[in-house]
């Protein structure tokens, strides 16, 4: 059977789609489709945390019109996208999972949660004095759908919120990066959301963590090229600076990596956007993307 569609999830499971339109099914695990199945494939989702097995697709794919990711990075996958297609992301998908784990990172980071964790593990109990997030000023960099998400949900922790994207917005309360220079001494959180492009990557290199002021948390859950993973070391190293990060330059980060032992940093292992969060959205964004795609409107978001 050949199709038009090619989805990670069935059509029942995403809420249904118009009688006639049929789709291959692949979720990136099982056995690839034969040429023969793909040969009138115009859409293609992406399975998701599956890319790595589904690029190779793409350029098997004669009548490809759109490449789908349920991602909100999409450096990994625009390499293999051929002139002429549309890729989209999945921007809004992942707000509400990666606002929740930034606020997490914080909170813990500056609660001492892994210091006290430690402890529990040794059957210690022993008070301490840790920083609370209350009257502390967060900068967020990247101030995109997922920075809006964030600000709301540190609104009530009774902290100032600092915004700052590429360009400045000044209707939005919005910096560009080229104030940065005088926003981040000021600083006690940056949160890092910008997508990883040619200018963002190390971005946050010796210069950017030596503006940082004395004591300073550095959050990323943005793409961990973003920084540059030896200045980062010899901050925390000199116990100067202290981090919380979902992602790592490189990954997955290996078990010998000097980073898993830096004085002062958290570390997950991306896990930004994969919580009980993702299915229902993914979901919901897919099926509106088929129907905008069968009914020739624009779609939306696009990278």
């Amino acid at each position: 059977m050949s199709a038009r569609y090619l989805l990670p999830y069935a059509p029942d499971a995403i809420g249904g789609l118009p009688v006639g339109l049929d789709a291959l099914v692949w979720d990136g695990d099982g056995p690839l489709p034969a040429d023969e199945e793909l040969r009138e494939v115009e859409f293609f989702c992406l399975p998701y945390m599956r890319h790595a097995a589904a690029l190779p697709l793409i350029g098997r794919l004669p009548s490809l019109k759109v490449v789908q990711t349920l991602t909100a990075g999409m450096d990994d996958v625009l390499p293999h996208v051929p002139d002429g297609v549309v890729a989209c992301n999945a921007r809004g998908l992942h707000d509400a999972s990666t606002a929740e784990l930034a606020v997490t990172l914080i909170l813990a980071s500056l609660r001492g949660v892994p210091h006290f964790t430690r402890l529990q593990d040794r059957g210690r109990w022993q008070q301490e004095f840790h920083q609370s997030l209350a009257d502390k000023t967060v900068l967020i960099l990247g101030y995109g759908s997922i920075g809006r998400a964030l600000a709301a949900r540190l609104e009530p922790f009774e902290c100032e919120v600092v915004r700052v994207a590429r360009r400045a917005r000044p209707d939005e309360g919005v910096h560009g990066t080229e104030e940065l220079t005088a926003l981040l001494p000021s600083a006690d959180v940056v949160v890092l959301l910008t997508p990883l492009t040619p200018e963002s990557r190390h971005l946050v290199d010796a210069g950017f963590l030596a503006r940082m002021k004395d004591g300073a948390l550095l959050v990323n859950v943005a793409r961990g090229p973003v920084v540059d993973t030896p200045a980062l070391l010899a901050e925390l190293t000199a116990q100067r600076l202290r981090a919380a990060l979902d992602v790592t330059d490189p990954e997955p980060l290996p078990a010998d990596h000097p980073l898993w032992h830096a004085p002062g940093v958290l570390i997950t292992p991306h896990v930004g956007g994969p919580s009980s969060a993702f299915l229902p959205r993914a979901k919901r964004t897919l099926r509106r993307q088929v129907l905008r795609f069968e009914n020739g409107e624009p779609l939306a978001p696009g990278h």
